[in-house]
Order: structure tokens, then C-alpha cells, then sequence
């Protein structure tokens, strides 16, 4: 079905983990539930929860993981092949260090630049032929590690920063449904 999409929101499982930067993309997903007045719930046949909501003519199945990242890929496959959904109709959510915090890009394919989560999804899958959201988290300042500056909570002072990311992400995920890849790519990645 050409208007039946899976959105995917990563991110690791349990509260400990919720408002990470690493989560930010799952984060996302909780913005397009309640956008859609749906709730999330555990779905019976994948590790995941998930919600079904509208976007214009557009079904979106909306996903959450509840696998740690690194093993995104397994529930990712199992609810493309459940829904019938195929790569070309999937868009991935995930927290990218290499852009400034509450900045957007938006791409399809490309190699998965040492994210786990990513990676995840690429081997499950055998192509990286998905739609990508990239939600800019930034570098850690000074020697932070990358891998720990990405499992702490965003700062207070980021509180409005992160709020404009969730919702830009959501925004981002309506366009290339409703409008195609290009439309959105002038609309966030200028």
C-alpha cells in the first residue's frame, strides 16, 4: 500500500533512558501519537510499541523499540513485514552528533556514520534505502565521550531548543508523507 508508512522512533527502553539525547527520536514519536490523539501500546508480535494514526491520506504506523538501540533492527523487520511495509516506506528518527542541536536534516539512504541504532536497522534490512530524519543533538564540549554525552538528558537551559526539535521532527515526518522528499528537504535542510 503506497500510503502506508512505518515511522520509527529510536531510542533505548525504560525511564532511565527517556529524555536522553539518544532518545530524542522516540521522543519524536510520542509528539505524533498525540498529534494523532492515539496512544502507544505493545504490539503482539515485535518488541515495540505502537500506535496507528493519519496524516492527510497517509496511514502511519508509528514504532518505538523496546529494544536497547543496537538491536533496533529486529523490531523494526518484524513490523515492516507484519504491516506489509516496505524500505522505500519507512522513515527512521534518530539523534545525530554531527548537527547542531535543533537542527533538521532529512535524507534517504546513506551509511549509518557509527550509530548503532542504524546499523541495527541496515543489517536487518540488507540496504540502508530508508528515509532518514537526522534530529541535530551536537558534540559534546571538551573530551566528553560521545557514547556518554548521548545517554545524559538534555541541560534545562536546552528545555526550549529541544521542544522546537520534537516538534520540527514531527513536522518533518508530516512533509515527507504529504509532500515528498524534496519539498521537505527545502523546508529543513536550508
Amino acid at each position: 500500500m503506497a500510503n502506508q508508512w512505518l515511522i520509527v522512533g529510536l531510542g533505548n527502553p525504560g525511564p532511565t533512558y527517556a529524555l536522553t539525547r539518544h532518545n530524542i527520536g522516540a521522543r519524536v514519536i510520542d509528539e505524533l501519537a498525540h498529534r494523532g490523539n492515539s496512544k502507544l501500546s505493545r504490539h503482539k508480535r515485535a518488541l515495540a510499541d505502537v500506535a496507528e494514526v493519519r496524516s492527510g491520506e497517509n496511514k502511519l504506523v508509528l514504532v518505538k523499540p523496546m529494544s536497547y538501540m543496537n538491536e533496533s533492527g529486529g523490531p523494526t523487520k518484524a513490523l515492516a513485514s507484519f504491516y506489509k511495509i516496505e524500505p522505500a516506506n519507512i522513515i527512521v528518527l534518530h539523534d545525530e552528533l554531527d548537527i547542531p542541536l535543533s537542527t533538521i536534516r532529512v535524507k534517504r539512504g546513506g551509511g549509518d556514520n557509527g550509530h548503532n541504532g542504524l546499523k541495527s536497522i541496515r543489517g536487518a534490512f540488507g540496504t540502508g534505502e530508508w528515509f532518514r530524519v537526522r534530529l541535530g543533538i551536537g558534540r559534546p564540549e571538551g573530551r566528553q565521550d560521545p557514547a556518554d554525552f548521548v545517554l545524559k538528558p538534555f541541560g534545562s537551559a536546552q528545555a526550549t531548543d529541544v521542544e522546537f526539535l520534537i516538534s520540527n521532527g514531527a513536522d518533518a515526518v508530516e512533509s515527507i508523507v504529504n509532500h515528498g522528499l524534496v519539498a521537505t528537504q527545502n523546508t529543513f535542510n536550508s
